[in-house]
């Protein structure tokens, strides 16, 4: 049963469900996963309503200006197209987590990670249990999530220094519909957040704002 599928429609219509009280029906809302483990997934809180604010001005997609935060195990978890995830430090999905966020994936859900130093290796450990007969694959710079709006000829771009060497993106596919995309060594969330907060300069959070918006059209387009 694919219960995500009618949203995904009403959604690209402009017409999508209420996902929160203070949000219009036409209004897409990104969530924001809640997760354990000891890992900050609340890092950035300005992140989301400053991409959310970029899209509305640079596509003509109806959106909201705040997040909604959801738990794996909440119900509302269906009613998103879309949940994110952030964070330093430990992730954590229980059992019933792990097969619950694997029935939102291929039910028609989508899951962007950005890796904010020092998530990585609880991160691939956890999406193991997830989909423990897959592997992270390397995304091809020719891949649509890079032309889907704006035209990332050279994929991700680099928000901040971590590990050194280039940023990458990795997905999982399930019947060959992407259903996570990981953003690795940039930490493009980081660009979203309010200027004060990282320093970054214009160029950088303009790139990383466009990048977040090619990844929303993209999971919304597929």
């Amino acid at each position: 049963m694919n219960r995500l599928l009618p949203f995904l429609f009403l959604c690209l219509l402009g017409t999508t469900l209420f996902a929160q009280t203070k949000t219009a029906p036409s209004d897409f809302v990104l969530a924001r996963l809640k997760y354990y483990g000891g890992g900050d997934w609340y890092n950035d809180p300005s992140a989301i309503p400053n991409l959310l604010q970029f899209m509305a001005d640079n596509s003509n997609i109806a959106v909201g200006n705040s997040e909604a935060i959801v738990e794996i195990m909440d119900e509302e978890l269906f009613s998103y197209p879309i949940i994110f995830m952030t964070g330093h430090g430990r992730i954590s999905f229980s059992k019933q987590e792990a097969a619950r966020l694997r029935l939102y994936l291929t039910s028609g859900g989508f899951l962007f990670a950005d890796d904010d130093y020092g998530m990585d290796k609880s991160f691939r450990q956890e999406m193991k249990k997830v989909f423990p007969e897959q592997q992270l694959l390397e995304i091809p710079f020719s891949h649509e999530i890079y032309h889907s709006h704006f035209e990332f000829g050279n994929g991700l771009p680099k928000t901040h220094e971590h590990d050194g060497g280039p940023p990458k993106g990795f997905g999982i596919f399930h019947e060959s519909r992407m259903v996570l995309f990981y953003s690795f060594n940039t930490n493009i969330s980081d660009g979203w957040a309010d200027p004060d907060v990282h320093s970054d300069p214009p160029e950088v959070r303009k790139k990383a704002l466009e990048m977040g918006t090619n990844i929303v059209v993209f999971a919304l387009t597929n």
